[in-house]
């Protein structure tokens, strides 16, 4: 995975990982989204923006300032500006709200509906490589926290570790 192009950027910075439904080429993207940061703005501020594609199906976008600074319009706007785009493309992004995980025939976008049966029928097990799209710093990408076995993340704490109570005991 490479992260070149936040070679210039602090380990501070903020950091927003959108997942595509199928994969594509970075080039099919760079002239959009070199576009979109390029002219990212708001208020008067200039953004430095930087994007990557990690495993052709995760668009990483990075920002030093917005992580002391931040601009809840700035991000809205980049981020609307990220789904037009993909739109514009033919592209389609995954429901934020499903479960990104690794398989044997690559990644596969898992709703949350499905995650007790997944994990009752055995396809999704301890050590399945779970990513971790809300990771919020480069530092923390940088620092290989993308990808997490099943058992480490709040799937396990939700639906593994529960224990049924007993009323009145």
């Amino acid at each position: 995975m490479s992260l070149s192009a936040f070679a210039t950027l602090p380990d501070d910075a903020r950091l927003w990982l959108l997942a595509l439904a199928h994969p594509t080429e970075a080039s099919v993207l760079a002239p959009e989204m070199d576009a979109l940061l390029g002219h990212w703005h708001h208020k008067g501020v200039h953004y430095q923006g930087a994007w990557a594609l990690l495993e052709s199906r995760i668009l990483a976008v990075a920002e030093p300032t917005l992580a002391t600074q931040p601009s809840g319009c700035a991000i809205d706007g980049m981020l609307r500006g990220v789904r037009q785009l993909t739109a514009r493309l033919g592209l389609t992004l995954e429901d934020p709200q499903a479960v990104l995980v690794r398989l044997g025939d690559g990644l596969h976008a898992i709703p949350r509906s499905d995650l007790p049966s997944r994990l009752s029928d055995g396809s999704l097990e301890d050590a399945t490589p779970v990513l971790d799209l809300a990771l919020l710093t480069v530092g923390d990408l940088r620092l290989g926290r993308l990808e997490r076995p099943l058992a480490a993340t709040w799937i396990r704490r939700k639906y593994r570790d529960q224990t049924p109570t007993i009323c009145g005991s």
